[in-house]
């Protein structure tokens, strides 16, 4: 018999990953809108252009982060993909005449597949193997187009001017559209790193990143789980890459294939927080700008001022912050994947 006098049961409390999770999403969407009203009270070209090259590493770097900071495989050699998308855009372009908008998707189904088949044979090898396997990849990559005349070779190609239109990404001598572009870029990126980050694909990259052994223990497919990480972040590499290459006009193999590109795409979300969602953004936000003020007001002196300055940075939060910025703001709300709840 049922006692009359019992409490009844408490009401069940939200589940504090889901509140975490929605404070994330609202803190998204404020921000989206914040930096959408931004550029309408920055009207300094050069400040224009340090705020998109900030969006724009803000959204490879989180393409990255999707694999090499969710799945934990480290890649050096993402600038392939990046490549992959800039002369996948630009090459439809001149051959075909199809607008960038258009040839930004083909540029991101390329660099998927580029990873994809990278992905393949290397992601039987893991740890450190992996990584130095991605060098290699990527420096491949870069001395076949410097020597493939039908992309341009080493002399590059040059994105043909068809007048103002958002088709053509071309807006003359405006800044002010691709802060838009770049902006979108960088939440589409956000946006896919926060549902996979509460998926059950999610789980099993960080079950993957954490332990193998215990990922296979648990049922998780380890080998389909990284290539899986490995198209989503190719995708999204290669589509930067386009964006990239009709943002600058011109693009050849130095300038857009380079292995410090894979380093300057990997590096904000390692400074930032690796797998975290935020990680990349602030990043982004703290070493775009000290790279690019310090190369132009100190890069002139030809003394390396700029890069002692560049590289002492990247020091100093290594020590003081080994999980990143992020960690400024402790394990929850920011700090994304690493949060606890």
């Amino acid at each position: 018999m049922t006692d009359a006098r019992a409490p009844a049961p408490a009401p069940r409390r939200p589940n504090a990953i889901l509140r975490r999770r929605r404070r994330e999403l609202a803190l998204g969407a404020a921000l989206l809108a914040a930096l959408a009203a931004l550029p309408w009270f920055i009207s300094d070209v050069y400040t224009q252009n340090l705020l998109i090259l900030v969006l724009l590493y803000a959204g490879l770097s989180q393409a990255w982060n999707v694999l090499g900071g969710y799945c934990g495989q480290v890649s050096l050699g993402h600038a392939l993909y990046f490549g992959l998308g800039g002369y996948t855009s630009t090459m439809l372009l001149l051959d075909l005449g199809l607008p960038p908008v258009f040839g930004m998707v083909a540029g991101g189904l390329v660099g998927g597949v580029g990873a994809l088949l990278v992905g393949w044979p290397c992601f039987r090898l893991s740890g450190h193997y992996y990584a130095v396997a991605t060098v290699v990849v990527g420096e491949i990559g870069y001395l076949l187009f410097i020597n493939w005349d039908f992309v341009g070779g080493a002399s590059g190609l040059t994105v043909p001017i068809a007048g103002r239109s958002w088709l053509y990404l071309q807006f003359g001598v405006s800044k002010l559209p691709w802060i838009y572009v770049t902006l979108g870029f960088a939440a589409a990126a956000w946006t896919v790193a926060y549902l996979v980050e509460g998926s059950r694909w999610g789980y099993s990259w960080r079950a993957v990143k954490d332990d193998v052994t215990a990922a296979r223990s648990l049922a998780v497919r380890v080998f389909p789980s990284k290539m899986a990480a490995a198209a989503i972040s190719g995708f999204l590499t290669g589509v930067g890459g386009a964006i990239y290459a009709q943002y600058v006009g011109y693009i050849d193999p130095d300038s857009i294939l380079a292995g410090s590109f894979s380093i300057l795409i990997a590096l904000p979300a390692v400074l930032g927080g690796v797998g975290t969602l935020w990680g990349p953004l602030l990043g982004s936000a703290v070493l775009i700008p000290v790279s690019e003020l310090s190369r132009s007001y100190l890069g002139s002196s030809g003394s390396g001022v700029d890069l002692m300055i560049y590289g002492g940075l990247i020091v100093a939060v290594s020590l003081a912050r080994p999980a990143g910025l992020v960690s400024l703001f402790g394990t929850r709300g920011l700090a994304g994947g690493r949060g606890r709840g």
